[in-house]
This record gives structure tokens, sequence and C-alpha cells, in this order.
């Protein structure tokens, strides 16, 4: 019983002030890191329908290069999705 509650004591050394600025650090990572890519998919979908609209000849090459840059952005909100979840339990900033 002794070293379960010393490997205990261990784990939650984290200093209050790290783990809230962690915690809030992780927030603005995931909420800036969705903003840009949803913006740009939100224009990149509009030019396509527009250009779709234009010259329906080409849907299928307009459609292919959209997915494309979808998975590309989406990429970025994962990166951020990452860097949240390093604060939140691989806090470098942790003794």
């Amino acid at each position: 019983m002794l070293i379960f509650s010393i490997s205990i004591k261990n784990i939650n050394c984290m200093d209050p002030i790290i783990s809230a600025a962690s915690v809030i650090a992780a927030g603005l990572a995931v909420g800036l890191a969705a903003i840009g890519p949803g913006i740009g998919q939100g224009t990149a979908a509009g030019q396509a329908v527009e250009g779709i609209a234009r010259q329906p000849e080409a849907e299928n090459k307009i459609r292919g290069t959209l997915l494309l840059s979808f998975a590309f952005m989406e990429a970025l909100t994962i990166y951020g999705l990452v860097v949240a979840l390093a604060l939140l339990f691989a806090n470098p900033f942790t003794s």
C-alpha cells in the first residue's frame, strides 16, 4: 500500500498554474487550428461550386482537386489537436 501511495504522489506533482495554463493553451490550440481550415474549406467549397456552375464539364477535375485540398486543410486541424494532446498528457513543462 505504501508503494502505491508514493506513486500516486509522484503522478500528481504538477504545479496548478502550469496545469491551468496547459488546459488554456490546449483549448486555444484546437480553437485556432480549427478557425483557419474552417474558413478555407468554406471559401474553397464556394469557389468550387462557382467553378462547376460556370464549367459543368470540368466537374470531375474540380471535385478531385477540392477533396484533395480538404484533406490537406484537415491535416492542419489534426496538427492542432496533436499539440493540444501533447500539452495535456505529455506536458514538457512539468518536472
